[in-house]
């Protein structure tokens, strides 16, 4: 039971992976930023690039 408890509490503080997950947090923010983003001016985005296809196009 010791021997659990010992594994158990070096899993906890090993640091080895915390880059990679702070990483993987900013990734997610930035992620949900563009999200949002693209949520609330999806048309606008979607108007521009209709003119621009549409300018090419003549």
């Amino acid at each position: 039971m010791l021997n659990l408890y010992f594994r158990l509490r070096g899993l906890l503080s090993r640091q080895e992976g915390q880059g990679m997950v702070e990483y993987a947090l900013i990734l997610v923010l930035v992620s949900i930023v563009v999200i949002v983003i693209l949520l609330t001016m999806g048309k606008q985005i979607q108007n521009v690039f209709s003119n621009v296809v549409a300018a090419l196009g003549t």
